[in-house]
């Protein structure tokens, strides 16, 4: 048998079971998915490892060490306009996500683990969730009678509510 072959369909198999995604809870009520390439790393970290800053917009909680590089701390839901992340926590899970050189933590409520989704399953978001969200949404899936956000790391840490002017 030509072992080209062989490996030719074990990559096309592979292809066949979607990108992976880091799933998570935003909040109570929301979930989302964000695409692996642009996360580096989930942790959970003491609330008194962020450190505020004053004057900054209201949604980033402030800095954070991670692996020896200060990072600015969002506070997800509250960027997202969604139901804020109780602040009486003991502890923040933060998922690390990296756009070209940028890195920044964003604070969720839950992470849940990984999964994969075809790229033919993403749906446009635009009348199934809030105007403010889609422009941070790549679209929506349907994942197990549950609806995922696809999240658009770039445009996050593109957006204009983490400057302050």
């Amino acid at each position: 048998m030509n072992t080209s072959k062989v490996l030719i369909a074990e990559k096309t198999s592979q292809n066949n079971l979607g990108e992976g995604y880091l799933k998570f809870q935003i909040n109570q009520q929301t979930s989302a998915i964000l695409a692996m390439n642009h996360t580096q790393e989930a942790v959970i970290l003491p609330v008194e490892f962020v450190t505020p800053m004053p004057n900054i917009p209201g949604c980033i909680l402030g800095l954070m060490n991670w692996r020896s590089r200060i990072i600015w701390a969002v506070d997800l839901p509250r960027m997202l306009n969604l139901e804020a992340i109780d602040t009486r926590r003991q502890q923040y899970n933060a998922i690390v996500i990296k756009v070209e050189s940028l890195l920044l933590g964003l604070v969720v409520q839950e992470i849940k683990g990984t999964t994969k989704i075809m790229l033919d399953d993403i749906h446009s978001p635009i009348g199934q969730v809030a105007s403010s969200l889609v422009p941070y949404l790549r679209g929506c899936v349907v994942q197990q009678e549950e609806i995922l956000l696809v999240l658009d790391a770039q445009a996050i840490v593109q957006s204009s509510i983490l400057r302050s002017d």
